[in-house]
């Protein structure tokens, strides 16, 4: 089968957009055959659909997941199909609402609002405290100034398995000294673990990991990761988080056709 795909790179987490249409029941299949061709280095794919609640474009991730990262990418690409708009409306899988994209074309740019989080935890593991942030259909634990390791992961993944509905969940390892940020994320439905170039959502949930006593106003962070650096901000009022975004570079290639098996 033959498919035109586009490899976008936000802030260096690559991902590949399927252009034409592909039956939920394969895009797992899909995604993983794509994943595995080394040349295009990719951590993550989405599938372009037609919008169906009047967004200016829908995307939905290989596992069915949200990502803010993929989300910027998406609403880039949307801006730049529809004449450069500095404001698109983006249909999402992983998440119940569309979603605003701010998007800069001439300076390479995006900014993605992001769900607001259904709460935040103070967990213990072995040796190890950190912050738990469910975002939905995405939760993340930030462990502060912990070397990364998937051993680290392996024994914090049974926190995750108490969370219904979780699409995507990953371990945030941050040092709060330099704003070093390294993320390891799992999709089960595609069964993959991934040491993520850059993370969205991870770095929203590290700021808010990092804000937990601002009562109110805005915290604003830039995190340092493996291949590319994310802003992530959240805003307070009376203690509870009323808006969020990530925001950074993305790059936009052109399409191209390549052929998956089935």
């Amino acid at each position: 089968m033959k498919l035109n795909v586009l490899r976008a790179d936000p802030a260096g987490n690559i991902t590949l957009f399927v252009l034409d249409p592909v039956e939920k029941s394969r895009r797992a299949d899909v995604a993983a055959q794509l994943m595995a061709v080394p040349e295009y280095q990719a951590e993550q794919v989405g599938f372009v659909c037609t919008p169906q609640e009047g967004g200016d474009g829908r995307m939905e991730m290989m596992g069915g997941e949200f990502c803010g990262n993929a989300t910027r990418a998406f609403g880039l690409l949307t801006a730049k199909k529809l004449g450069a708009p500095a404001q698109v409306r983006i249909e999402t899988s992983g998440c119940d609402h569309i979603v605003t994209v701010d998007t800069d074309l001439a300076a390479g740019t995006s900014r993605a609002e992001m769900p607001l989080p259904q709460w935040l935890r103070s967990v213990q593991f072995g040796e190890h405290q950190g912050t738990l942030v469910h975002l939905g259909g995405i939760a993340h634990l930030v462990l502060e100034n912990v070397e990364p390791s998937q051993a680290v992961f392996d024994q914090a993944e049974p926190l995750f398995q108490d969370i219904p509905g979780l699409d995507a969940y990953g371990v945030i390892f941050l040092d709060t000294n330099t704003l070093h940020m390294t993320p390891l994320v799992k999709v089960p439905a595609t069964n993959t673990l991934v040491w993520e170039g850059s993370c969205g959502s991870g770095s929203l949930a590290s700021a808010l990991a990092q804000s937990r006593d601002l009562t109110d106003g805005t915290f604003s962070r830039s995190y340092i990761q493996p291949a590319g650096t994310v802003t992530a901000t959240a805003v307070r009022e009376g203690g509870k988080v009323v808006k969020t975004y990530i925001g950074g570079p993305v790059t936009l290639g052109e399409p191209f056709e390549t052929e998956v098996k089935g």
